[in-house]
């Protein structure tokens, strides 16, 4: 499958955490003693690193300077993506949220730099003609404006899938885009004197030239212009009930981009694209955001120790998951000569919250269920391979023929299972019901299973 390519503007997202306990004597404003600061790429940055929690290669052309925020942001990002450069003119947008008691108090923005609207390199171009989808993550900042790119765009978006993520303060998308998604206070400010969402994604659709429009409206979901036809698009019930009680929407949109772009990758129609990604969207917000993607660069000498010292067992990993309002995701199997299905398996299984523990059967239990020479690879090995994969947060083993009893220890939020079953079929469903966790069933991919590795080995002894 080739690449998916986010392209557009990249932002240094910085939460300084704190108590208010007390107010300035010099002005009546709170004063914030700082405990945690954490920090995490925004924009077209945060596009790039939800979009490669769901797909295999994800590329981002963004413009970055050679200074302290933007070396921060290369650094988080090389992890998790490929990173290809146009040149930033002036210093790296940084945007700070200071909050108390989980509130924004104030945010503080520095830096105005502007993409180079020169030459870009080939390796941009390479990149933008290699992409089997391009999402446009348009943050003002002027990649989406730049005309050699703006071309390309044009070009391709008639064999490929484009998605366009539009900014007040940016150009209008590219004729020919598969699928543009303002928000509704967007959508407003691009078509003046329109209100409703039906009647703004038709509006604009017809005035950008593009296949559809989907007007994302929060909690009620989004609006579809898909060619003649106009529907509604609502946020799953189970997702509405299971975020009631959070409203941090930071990086909704960006989540909702991505993942309709990862969906269209999959060869999904835009409908199908826009209902997933709703369902997603709606998750992300549930279960707090894109705080969840941040990493904590500094701390007080107070909690220093605890932010430092690394996770003893994925139970410990899990319960720090639960302290920042993450959603956590287990899976689980033998994963006995990990191939292409545990991994398609796992990539989806990730991309349904904020982290991944997977289940592992140990040696005995493998024995157990698959009968000698199982396993060929220990649990040991089996745990570090697993733990390599960008999916994977971490691996609790377990000797039992089934997790049940582990399961009700970790108590994940989503139990995600691979294979022909009904939730009722399953014999940890009791536990998981139990303790109000979900099930989530995913088809097994055609072809794949260890078994047949080994007897295909085997039979050319």
């Amino acid at each position: 499958m080739k690449p998916l390519v986010v392209l557009g503007d990249t932002i240094l997202d910085v939460d300084i955490d704190g108590v208010a306990e007390r107010l300035c004597p010099e002005a009546p404003v709170p004063v914030v003693d700082v405990e945690r600061e954490w920090i995490r790429p925004g924009g077209a940055g945060l596009a790039a690193l939800l979009a490669a929690r769901a797909t295999a290669e994800v590329s981002l052309i963004t413009a970055t300077a050679d200074d302290r925020d933007g070396r921060t942001l290369t650094r988080l990002l090389d992890q998790h993506v490929r990173v290809v450069p146009i040149a930033l003119r002036g210093e790296t947008i940084r945007k700070s949220r200071v909050r108390a008691a989980g509130q924004s108090l104030l945010r503080l923005d520095t830096g105005g730099g502007t993409a180079d609207a020169g030459a870009v390199s080939d390796s941009v171009t390479s990149t933008l003609r290699g992409a089997g989808a391009i999402l446009v993550a348009d943050y003002g900042r002027g990649v989406a404006a730049h005309p050699r790119i703006r071309r390309l765009l044009t070009e391709l978006a008639s064999t490929i899938p484009v998605v366009w993520d539009p900014h007040p303060r940016g150009p209008a998308p590219t004729r020919g885009a598969s699928l543009i998604t303002p928000n509704l206070a967007e959508a407003r400010q691009f078509a003046p004197g329109y209100d409703q969402p039906d009647e703004l994604a038709k509006v604009l659709r017809d005035e950008w030239t593009a296949d559809s429009v989907a007007v994302t409206t929060g909690s009620s979901g989004a609006v579809l212009a898909n060619g003649k036809r106009l529907r509604v698009v609502p946020v799953p019930a189970e997702v509405r009930i299971a975020g009631h009680l959070r409203s941090d929407t930071c990086g909704a949109g960006d989540q909702f981009a991505s993942a309709a772009t990862v969906a269209l990758l999959d060869g999904a129609t835009v409908a199908d694209a826009v209902s997933h990604a709703v369902a997603v969207a709606a998750g992300f917000v549930a279960s707090g955001g894109a705080a969840n993607l941040s990493t904590c660069e500094s701390a007080s000498p107070a909690t220093e120790a605890e932010d430092t010292e690394p996770d003893r067992s994925a139970f410990e990993f899990a319960a720090r998951v639960r302290a920042r309002g993450g959603r956590l995701v287990a899976t689980g199997g033998c994963f006995d000569l990990l191939h292409s299905g545990h991994v398609s398996l796992l990539r989806q299984a990730r991309a349904m919250g904020d982290a991944l523990v997977v289940c592992l059967n140990s040696d005995a239990s493998v024995r157990r269920l698959k009968g000698a020479p199982r396993p060929i690879v220990t649990a040991h090995d089996r745990a570090r391979l697993l733990t390599e994969l960008s999916s994977v947060d971490a691996v609790a083993v377990f000797d039992e023929s089934e997790p049940s009893a582990l399961l009700d220890r970790l108590r994940p939020d989503i139990w995600v299972k691979g294979g022909d079953y009904s939730g009722a079929d399953l014999p940890e469903a009791e536990v998981v019901h139990g303790y109000g966790g979900q099930i989530a069933l995913i088809p097994t991919v055609p072809g794949y299973s260890t078994s047949r590795l080994v007897a295909a080995a085997q039979s050319h002894d």
